[in-house]
Parts: C-alpha cells; structure tokens; sequence
C-alpha cells in the first residue's frame, strides 16, 4: 500500500513489516489474541498500530468500527476493502497524519508520517514574513511533491455544513472561497507558467445536517458517505484536518475516492477571507482551503524546505501564497492524474 512520491521524498514511510510469531494469551480484558499468525489486543478502547500491526486481521481481531490512533492522529478502522487517510495542517508540523489501508480480506498496511519535528521547528523559528517572502520567490523553482495513493476518478461531490463557517462568512462567501480553492487544484492554477493538464473535477450540492466525520481530536470517525466542508472544534495546533476514504480499484491504479471531509478549527483560530496589511494571527481562508483540497484530490505533505509549496506541512498566518500552486504541487498533480 506504499504511497507514491516525487523527486523529493516528503514526510511519508511505509510501514510495511509483517510481524511474525504469536503472542501467548493471558488473562484479563486486555489479552492478546491471534489472527492469521499476527498477535493483536482485543482490549477495550483505542487500538494503537501496536494492537493491530502491519498483516493483522481486522476480522480477526474484531476492529471495524474501532479507533486507532497513532501519534496523536487517529482514525475509525474501516471495514475490509477501503483506506482511510487523516492530514492534518499544524502551527508547526508536529503532527501530520497517516493511512490505515484494509485489504480485501482483512489485512492491515499502514502509510506512516515520518517524524521531521525537530527540522520544521527549527523552519518555524524565522520571522513568518520572511518565511513568506522566501516561499514565494522558491514556489516555482521546487520540484517536490507527495501523493497519497488516491484520486477522483469521476467528480467530487460535496455540501457544506449547516453550523457556523471559517471567518464568520456568509454561506455564498463560503462557497465561493471553498469553489475557488477546489478550483486551484483542478485547474491547477499557479505563477509559474504551467497549463492545466489535470482531469479532476468537482461540484457542489448546497448545505447539508451531514457533519464532517472529524471528531473533535481531529481524528477520522466512521464515514457517512455525504462529503462535508465544516467549522469546529478540533486539537490545538490543528488549524484544519482531511479525512479521506478511498477503495482500491482492479486496474492497480490509484485508489479511487470515495468520500473527503474537511473542518477548519474555528475554536482555536481566527480566519479571514481577506487578509490585509493589519493582520495579525489570521489565516487566509482560501489559502487553508486550498491546501486541504490538495489533499481531497490525491496530494500528501512536503516538509521543511518546501515552505513554497501549497502543500507545505506547517500554516503560515496572515499569508495568501498558497492560493496557488508552486512548480512541486503541479508535478504532483499531474502524476496523478
């Protein structure tokens, strides 16, 4: 289920090593049990990628439906055949997200973050004004890109929800904002000269009492099948979260989307629709948007150094950059698509 990547490998490593040997059982809640020659727990609450290691059953090890968190992310297990992928966008990358996929017959892969923390602190230190103007003038000279292994085969249906929107916005200022930003990454809108030679597309269908199923720890619940664009509660140092769900397909290409919910978090975070030259503390509505839609349509994070890129795994405040898309998150489209 390895992800696949661009000339820079972004913050992504698989975690592919079956784990071999059984575990013998004990008593207790909490005993370990086999399934198909891999230990996993069967105790109650959330699982971890240790109860439920790579080659594990979700049948098994009765998982559908449970929670499994792994480095402050999570996701609800989804049942066999689909992959579920949570991204995150933080103040200062320290948590980006991973992918559980289930095989057809129950078997688990994971796509695991790679943990560059201590190199995008050290990124984050730089005055933001200088950060931005450096990113800027780096958009359209990087080449690199991540992808997550999933695209929009037909259209990407989505509504927004029925609850109070980013920045206090009207529901056709929202729509317009979120269109926009879904617009930049299917026409591939950038400054650095490339046409658009991506297929994607999207439609919007009104609001909807749908929810995103992101849970106020910005984790994945059980999908509802309806994608939703939201505002709410989510972790602090989460400015806005993506869950995606998507099904492999007989053709061995990427997996095919089926659902992609995004929530920004309106509890921790101001937004605007237009930030101006007072700004202070605000992040770029449009901006956020688009990097989430990156993320809807099949791109991943890129890590320090790439602060240019639509895709950069930090948010900067007070920024439009990445409105549009620098020379990586075109790469990266078009390999998808």
């Amino acid at each position: 289920m390895a992800g696949r990547h661009g000339p820079v490998l972004a913050g992504r490593v698989v975690a592919a090593v079956v784990l071999a040997a059984s575990v013998a059982a004990t008593g207790g809640g909490d005993a370990p049990t086999r399934a198909g020659g891999v230990g996993c727990a069967s105790g109650r609450g959330a699982l971890t990628v240790d109860d439920l290691p790579p080659g594990a059953s979700v049948l098994d090890c009765a998982a559908v439906g449970r929670l499994l968190t792994h480095e402050g992310a999570g996701v609800t297990v989804p049942e066999p055949g689909m992959k579920v992928t949570v991204d995150s966008l933080s103040v200062d990358g320290s948590r980006h997200g991973f992918t559980l996929e289930v095989a057809a017959d129950g078997t688990v892969s994971y796509d695991l973050a790679a943990d560059a923390h201590a190199e995008e602190h050290h990124q984050a230190a730089a005055p933001a004004a200088a950060r931005a103007a450096r990113a800027a003038r780096a958009a359209c000279a990087d080449s690199a890109y991540a992808v997550a292994d999933h695209k929009e085969y037909g259209t990407y249906d989505w509504w927004l929800g029925d609850d109070a929107l980013p920045g206090n916005v009207s529901v056709a200022q929202a729509r317009r904002a979120f269109e926009d930003a879904i617009g930049t990454i299917t026409g591939t809108r950038n400054d650095c000269g490339y046409g658009d030679a991506v297929g994607a597309r999207s439609k919007y269908h009104g609001r909807t009492y749908h929810e995103a199923d992101i849970d106020q720890q910005a984790r994945c619940t059980a999908r509802d099948h309806v994608s939703v664009w939201d505002a709410g509660i989510l972790s602090p140092g989460v400015v806005a979260t993506t869950c995606s769900w998507s099904r492999s397909v007989k053709s061995g290409g990427p997996d095919w989307l089926k659902e992609a919910d995004v929530r920004f978090n309106t509890r921790d975070y101001t937004f605007t629709n237009n930030p101006t030259g007072d700004c202070k503390n605000a992040y770029d509505i449009r901006s956020v948007a688009t990097h989430e839609a990156g993320h809807v349509f099949g791109l991943a994070h890129v890590g320090s150094g790439h602060e240019g890129q639509t895709m950069f795994t930090n948010s900067f405040a007070c920024t439009t950059g990445a409105r549009t898309l620098g020379r990586g998150d075109v790469l990266g489209l078009r390999s998808i698509y």
